[in-house]
């Protein structure tokens, strides 16, 4: 605060008075002090990932899609598709594993249930056009073109499989068309690597942050009979968060502070995949484990909420 000199004399006083009534008011004789623009909202990122809250079906919302897996053979081919393309080439992450279109012996339903299955095999006998001298077969299924979603609740009941060298998933990617990953968004609602069993990932990838950068938002669970026992693996997508959660509870989010696409891509549609991959940079990290194939992971049913 400035010190002002005493005078001596009313004159001086006054003077005094009007010169600092009229720099405090702005001059001009305004009468009123000047406003000074607010500071605009600085972003503030997803937020801590990992969350303890009360999950489940969002009131309101109703069942739009589903399947139920009631009709032994392959999968219902109105609604789930194979993921081949990158069999020649060889798939992303360095993994290991052929995936096989409409093969019983990957991807069947029996039971009730689906069954997408890993094996060891050799495949150098079976006329595949786009095998690449993989040792492995597995299945990875997909709603591309059959159906997709923009915001709702997905909620998946599976039992995992185990073994060192298994990576099973129940993710989603943006519908056709794309641009590049990871600029559309991923959203991993379950991943596990058999080398650590029981732990549980739920991570979203976008464009400021993934795992190339080493920065992405990931949190995990333990759920200790995962290989065991069929639990519930749910999603709950918004406008401004998405949760990730485990039998009705959620231990998961990412939030939309409204820093643009490169932090939240996640307002355009998106397809489920369901696949088990063999090996990979992750799922690969200890190894894999000849003597455990076949493994299988078992989903009940897969249902879609909005």
């Amino acid at each position: 605060m400035p010190t002002f000199r005493v005078f001596r004399g009313r004159a001086p006083l006054l003077a005094l008075a009007v010169a600092v009534l009229s720099s405090a008011c702005g001059g001009e004789g305004t009468g009123s002090p000047p406003v000074s623009s607010p500071t605009p909202p600085q972003p503030t990122g997803p937020g801590t990932p990992g969350i303890n809250e009360t999950g489940g079906i969002p009131s309101g919302f109703r069942l739009v899609w589903t399947d139920e897996f009631d009709v032994a053979g392959l999968p219902d081919s109105t609604k789930w598709s194979y993921d081949i393309e990158r069999n020649s080439a060889g798939w992303y992450n360095n993994e290991l594993q052929y995936y096989a279109n409409a093969r019983l012996e990957n991807s069947r339903v029996e039971n009730g249930v689906l069954v997408i299955t890993a094996r060891r095999e050799d495949l150098s006998g079976a006329g595949l056009g786009d095998w690449s001298g993989q040792r492995y077969s597995s299945a990875r299924l997909i709603t591309r073109d059959k159906a997709t979603w923009t915001y709702g609740f997905v909620e998946v009941r599976a039992k995992l499989p185990c073994g060192v060298g298994t990576w099973p998933a129940i993710w989603m990617l943006s519908a056709p068309p794309q641009s590049a990953w990871p600029d559309d968004g991923e959203i991993d609602i379950m991943e596990h690597v058999g080398f650590d069993p029981g732990v549980v990932h739920a991570t979203m990838h976008t464009g400021a942050y993934n795992h190339t950068r080493n920065n992405a938002k990931t949190a995990t669970t333990n759920v200790a009979d995962a290989c065991n026992e069929f639990h519930r693996y749910q999603l709950t997508w918004t406008a401004s968060r998405i949760k990730v959660g485990i039998d009705d509870r959620n231990y998961y989010q990412y939030s939309n502070d409204g820093s643009g696409n490169a932090e939240w891509p996640f307002d355009s549609p998106q397809f489920l995949i369901l696949n088990i991959a063999v090996g990979g940079d992750w799922g690969g990290q200890m190894g894999v484990n000849d003597a455990i194939f076949p493994v299988r992971m078992e989903i009940d049913y897969v249902r879609v909420y909005q």
